[in-house]
């Protein structure tokens, strides 16, 4: 028998020729195409690190989590030593459910080098994330005594954190307040952090003076255009509104059973999903943005502008139904129901009900000055949900969405379920049995022990959603209706 063949070196301004041609397929945003060039290209050259880091960043924005751990672990190796290296694999570590793994390696950088800042403060949010509050704090105290004056980690620490009036943390983040050369951003995830401290000591009156500075510092970094918003719901609902929806008839459940919780950040999602994945037979995936990008791609024509609906393949809708199971799958395992909270689904629940007729579809509703007041009081992933940081805004995108719901409410009356956030909290048993019946499952009481589920929850809920029930955030807005009078008034406008 031959032996087996050793792969060829190409020519070095070959191979550079060629990343230089990954790299661009990326930045397009071709992101398979990119992925395939990188594979051939550690195929041919697996001592390139270049090659594995260009495969590992094409798979991270792919979601592949587990290409990409073990891309940059490739890449560990030829560059032995690499700090930053070290710290993406636990980064991905972590994203593919391996926590307890990923600490271990933040704490070997944190022990080689205990001024790591950023060791430090994965590692405290990781904690924060794994329901490990008391140890996240430890962490996140160990990050601020080496950066006394980094908002961003007084937020975050602060999201799982209640303070007390006479907190000498409180103290400490108002002298950096008074500063006058802090980075923009820094001073606006202070203010943030503030006005929480504020709320939680009692001080209700001090809260919008860092809460309304903090959001104008997000928003003069990151413009936002409403208007924009606005016209794509409606061009949506416009080009939807040609196609019978109504007509389909739902498929029985399959083996892949997706329960889609979707609605308005801080509207309650995050617990609606804790209920139903704390079900024995259901697999809680948390906010896979997978769905509804996969479906807009599909719907978009190439110059611009949506396809007619009839003008799509059924075929095409079948792939990317299978296309959704099987990046659930690779990312999840084998389940059979599974829960999915990326919140921006409300888009597509027609194109859902082509692509994947065994789904289901659970809309959350609260009421809107609480949600929006939470939003306002929340920082979002960096370049996401760039509306939330103006109350006028808030409103009318909050219209939008009312908007979008109600065309789907006329076109498919039986295409989605609609909960009420109030109600749960008022009433939990019988309003869990009802979510679980529209999950398409039986009961199970585990459902009502939704605070023992020890799964990992990435979102900013991730400290409430572990405590009991409690009401105390139902009419929230009225504390702050003063400060608020702009954002309701847009909001009682008419139609």
């Amino acid at each position: 028998m031959a032996p087996p063949k050793t792969p060829q070196r190409p020519p070095a301004e070959q191979l550079k020729a060629r990343l230089l041609a990954a790299n661009a397929l990326f930045k397009q945003g071709r992101l398979s195409e990119a992925r395939q060039a990188l594979r051939e290209i550690v195929r041919r050259a697996p001592a390139l690190a270049e090659g594995w880091v260009g495969l590992a960043h094409a798979a991270r924005a792919e979601h592949d989590h587990r290409e990409a751990l073990a891309a940059f672990q490739k890449a560990a190796k030829l560059r032995p030593g690499n700090r930053s290296l070290l710290a993406a694999c636990a980064q991905e570590l972590a994203e593919t459910g391996q926590t307890g793994r990923a600490i271990a390696l933040l704490d070997r950088l944190i022990a080689t080098q205990p001024g790591d800042l950023k060791a430090r403060a994965e590692k405290a949010r990781l904690l924060q994330l794994e329901g490990d509050f008391a140890g996240a704090e430890r962490a996140f105290r160990a990050a601020l005594d080496i950066a006394p004056d980094n908002g961003e980690l007084y937020r975050i620490f602060l999201a799982t954190k209640t303070l007390e009036a006479d907190d000498p943390l409180i103290d400490r983040m108002e002298r950096a307040w008074a500063r006058d050369d802090l980075p923009p951003l820094s001073r606006a995830h202070l203010g943030f952090a503030l006005a929480k401290a504020m709320e939680d000591s009692g001080q209700t009156e001090r809260v919008f003076g860092y809460l309304r500075p903090a959001n104008e510092g997000i928003r003069a970094l990151h413009p936002y255009d409403i208007t924009a918003r606005e016209r794509e719901i409606d061009d949506l609902i416009a080009h939807f509104r040609a196609h019978d929806f109504a007509a389909l008839a739902p498929a029985a459940p399959g083996g892949f059973n997706p329960v889609f919780v979707t609605g308005l950040p801080r509207s309650g999602t995050t617990l609606i999903e804790q209920i139903i994945a704390s079900h024995p037979k259901v697999t809680g995936a948390g906010e896979l943005p997978l769905f509804g990008r996969a479906a807009m791609r599909l719907l978009t024509a190439k110059g611009g502008g949506y396809l007619p609906l009839g003008d799509i393949p059924v075929q095409d809708w079948a792939a990317l139904g299978a296309d959704y199971e099987s990046a659930v799958r690779k990312r999840m395992g084998r389940v059979g129901h599974v829960t999915d909270k990326a919140i921006q689904t409300y888009m597509v629940l027609g194109p859902m009900r082509l692509a994947l007729p065994s789904a289901r579809a659970i809309v959350v509703r609260r009421d809107p000055r609480d949600t929006l007041l939470s939003i306002y009081m929340n920082v979002f992933a960096a370049g996401s949900h760039l509306y939330a940081y103006d109350l006028v805004d808030l409103a009318r995108y909050y219209r939008s969405f009312e908007r979008m719901v109600d065309f789907w409410r006329e076109a498919m009356p039986d295409g989605f379920t609609e909960v009420s956030y109030e109600d749960v909290v008022a009433d939990p048993e019988p309003q869990s049995r009802a979510l679980v019946a529209a999950a398409g499952l039986e009961w199970d009481p585990a459902c009502l022990a939704f605070t023992g589920n020890r799964r990992r929850v990435d979102t900013l809920s991730t400290f409430q959603v572990r405590q009991p029930l409690y009401r105390s955030s139902v009419a929230k807005w009225k504390r702050y209706e003063d400060d608020l009078s702009e954002m309701l008034e847009e909001l009682e406008r008419p139609r």
